[in-house]
């Protein structure tokens, strides 16, 4: 026996299926909307009344997946022509008890920026009294490096860190030696000459050790 039930009344089968089919319908149109509202299709996810999101001004290219070297991306290689160098020295002249400091500076009178080779394997110390060379800071050095300096147009770079001078002469087979010539001093006059980078400094500097 058949558990359905069928519509009971005068009228006829097909009225009433007609009349339920027409409120399912009415129930779906209902539900359709309701979910509508809550969706609200084409709005972004996230706070509600959030604006669409510009781009403007934003960058839209992917980062590189490679970094290129300091040098290649502010600057060629220095002109020798457009670089100054200057020796440095602490003091213009300097006390029995003091030991002078030596320094460096380079300056960039180029228009560009530039790239120049300024580490330690690149520079050398000359100290000389009249035409006799009293010490070369390559004489003895040891741990020496390259070092790339980016030099902006117009701009002058410092070596940080100096080198003192000992007062003796110097020579590679005396590099051990604690009996090394000391220099003569009472006002006696002495000139530091720098290159860097086969760069020279146009003028030696003076300096007087008392």
């Amino acid at each position: 026996m058949s558990t359905i039930k069928h519509p009971v009344g005068p009228r006829s089968d097909k009225v009433y299926r007609r009349r339920r089919l027409v409120v399912g319908l009415g129930l779906l149109a209902v539900i359709i909307i309701i979910v509508l509202i809550i969706v609200k299709p084409g709005s972004s996810v996230g706070e509600p009344g959030n604006s669409p999101t510009s781009t403007k001004g934003m960058s839209t290219d992917a980062p590189s997946s490679s970094s290129k070297p300091v040098a290649a991306a502010d600057g060629g290689a220095c002109d020798p022509a457009n670089i100054t160098v200057e020796a440095l020295t602490s003091a213009p002249d300097y006390d029995a008890d003091q030991l002078p400091e030596l320094s460096l500076s380079l300056t960039n009178t180029g228009s560009a920026s530039c790239v120049i080779d300024a580490g330690t394997a690149k520079q050398v110390f000359t100290i000389t009294s009249g035409d006799d060379v009293w010490w070369t800071s390559t004489d003895c050095q040891t741990g020496a490096a390259d070092a790339s300096v980016t030099l902006a147009a117009g701009a002058t770079e410092k070596s940080s860190a100096p080198l003192t001078w000992d007062r003796t002469r110097s020579a590679k087979d005396t590099c051990e030696s604690d009996s090394r010539e000391l220099a003569p001093a009472d006002g006696a006059s002495y000139h530091l000459s720098v290159t860097v980078d086969g760069i020279a400094a146009a003028t030696p500097t003076q300096f007087l050790l008392n």
